[in-house]
């Protein structure tokens, strides 16, 4: 990224930051102890993380994430393929996806804590719900892609359907795929916050809920501050990674 684009990048978060800090640090005082200006989450940065809490918090967060993104992508890449390739595969699994699929992360907490307890288990598997189908309906799409006489000359020529799938058909999805792990990280986020605010005992999410009950806005705001610049660094990761993998689709954006 140019050093013109970096400050194009950076303008509109500034001018929010300046215009927060102006509006209740000087023009509206009164609002400070609803919403703290920067200033004050940035001297509670200073204290958390000097006590270590916040870097704890935060190695929570990211162990569930990773842990629950990464089941989610080992399933949901096998079942994606197995669907796009197979109407018989598709006839079997497709009904029970769509059935799972509109059913939020959040109404499974209650059997996630009966089944699993309050933890790090617990907290991934709301993750894998959020991240798995976002991941498996893009492996589809990107399967249901890939040009099929590409498929037919390999099998013209006597590929086996396991050389066409690490050949031909994964290359050719693979953007999508991509894309579909992207959305699955960002899902995986949400997810895990709403599982950290009810059923955790450390990370992110139980760290805001502990500010909520101790009156620490503050805090609280850290604590989304924090989650959305995570979340934002591993979704540059994942661009980059895409740049690196199907080069030949991010150099045509």
């Amino acid at each position: 990224m140019s050093l013109g684009a970096r400050g194009r990048a950076l303008a509109l978060p500034l001018a929010f930051v300046a215009t927060w800090q102006l509006a209740t640090g000087i023009l509206m005082p009164s609002l400070a102890s609803a919403l703290p200006p920067p200033s004050k989450v940035l001297a509670e940065a200073w204290g958390v993380l000097a006590s270590g809490d916040l870097l704890a918090s935060a190695g929570h967060s990211l162990w569930r994430v990773l842990g629950g993104v990464v089941v989610a992508v080992s399933l949901g890449i096998p079942v994606g393929v197995g669907i796009g390739l197979s109407a018989l595969f598709e006839d079997i699994v497709d009904p029970a996806v769509e059935f799972l699929r509109p059913i939020p992360p959040i109404a499974w907490i209650p059997l996630g804590i009966l089944w699993f307890g309050i933890g790090d288990t617990q907290n991934m598997f709301i993750i894998f719900l959020g991240a798995f189908f976002p991941v498996v309906l893009n492996t589809v799409s990107g399967v249901r892609a890939v040009d099929r006489s590409l498929v037919w000359a390999a099998l013209t020529l006597g590929g086996s359907r396991g050389q066409i799938i690490k050949e031909i058909v994964l290359p050719g999805a693979l953007p999508l795929i991509l894309t579909g792990c992207r959305i699955g990280l960002g899902v995986g986020w949400m997810a895990l916050v709403a599982a950290e605010l009810v059923a955790a005992r450390s990370g992110l999410g139980f760290m805001i809920q502990s500010a909520r009950y101790a009156l620490a806005t503050q805090r609280v705001i850290l604590g989304m501050a924090v989650i959305g610049v995570l979340g934002l660094l591993m979704d540059r990761g994942m661009l980059w990674l895409e740049r690196h993998v199907v080069p030949w689709v991010t150099s045509a954006r």
